[in-house]
């Protein structure tokens, strides 16, 4: 029984040696070849274009390097399960995070095809799209219409009613919760892009941050774009009381979440709960941009 052992973690480790020297390998560095490739692929192609699984790996039944802890989860493409979004026509939509999880919020993908459009999110949820892939024309109670296309976004207040029209193709990231008014505060349609907004001042850290909401105590949480050169990372290692959602939108490194670490690369998905010890440093040759839910402005209580 013992030599079946050995000769089990003989062939596994020569899998993965196997793995560490092929230029195709899953989250290897790209050559200067697959460099050059990307620069003539759309902004996030990779989002919706991932690398499901190393070649060695294609053909093993059960993987999948999806994992769901009590304070954390990464849900990466092959594990996407899509079936069409209430409401919504000609859409279909996955569920990457959820209250089920413990979250308070809902993150999801909405992949819609020709001449389709969005359904109103339920009474008093407010409501985040970001465009990662293709066009969407936004368009409110007053007739205004807004297109909004890659690395565009859009923040629809709770009970603001709006319709997303998809004449050919569009891939969205929405996040939707249920708003907790402060005081008199209220809060307006925002529309934008990334590239609009200002880079912020992130003292000990190297990253770029922009913010994609005001900082106004009206809004209970933000969306966090941030960027790292290869070879980069997080100073801190941060465990704080907020909850995250991330969207890896480009590069690959490794993401620590409590005491494990996992690989990740663009088209991944992360949530981590309250108080889960969470780090992150940038790999390849390339940037690395996600994407980061955050809850703000409300007391914990």
């Amino acid at each position: 029984m013992r030599s079946l052992h050995l000769i089990f973690s003989f062939i596994i480790i020569s899998v993965f040696v196997k793995a560490s020297k092929s230029d195709d390998g899953f989250c290897s560095a790209p050559s200067i070849t697959e460099s050059d490739e990307k620069k003539t692929k759309p902004i996030y192609w990779k989002v919706t274009n991932p690398t499901l699984s190393p070649s060695h790996l294609q053909d093993l039944p059960g993987y999948t390097r999806s994992v769901y802890k009590r304070d954390h989860a990464l849900i990466t493409p092959e594990s996407h399960v899509y079936s069409p979004l209430p409401d919504w026509t000609n859409t279909l939509g996955a569920y990457l995070i959820t209250p089920a999880m413990g979250s308070h919020f809902v993150m999801y993908f909405a992949t819609m095809k020709e001449m389709s459009s969005s359904g109103l999110p339920p009474k008093d949820i407010e409501r985040l799209v970001f465009v990662v892939e293709g066009a969407v024309t936004l368009t409110n109670t007053s007739t205004s219409s807004t297109k909004l296309t890659v690395d565009s976004y859009a923040y629809l207040p709770p009970n603001f009613h709006h319709s997303l029209d998809c004449v050919e193709s569009a891939t969205l990231v929405v996040f939707e919760r249920r708003y907790e008014r402060l005081g008199s505060h209220t809060t307006e349609l925002i529309f934008g892009s990334t590239d609009n907004q200002p880079l912020l001042e992130t003292p000990g850290e190297v990253f770029e941050l922009r913010k994609l909401l005001p900082f106004s105590l009206a809004y209970d949480f933000n969306i966090h774009i941030m960027d790292f050169q290869p070879g980069e990372f997080l100073n801190v290692k941060e465990v704080h009381y907020n909850q995250h959602g991330l969207l890896l939108l480009e590069g690959q490194g490794i993401y620590r979440l409590g005491d494990n670490w996992y690989p990740v690369q663009a088209g991944d998905v992360i949530w981590m709960a309250p108080f889960v010890p969470q780090w992150y440093a940038a790999l390849g040759k390339t940037r690395s941009r996600y994407l980061l839910y955050k809850d703000v402005n409300r007391n914990p209580l």
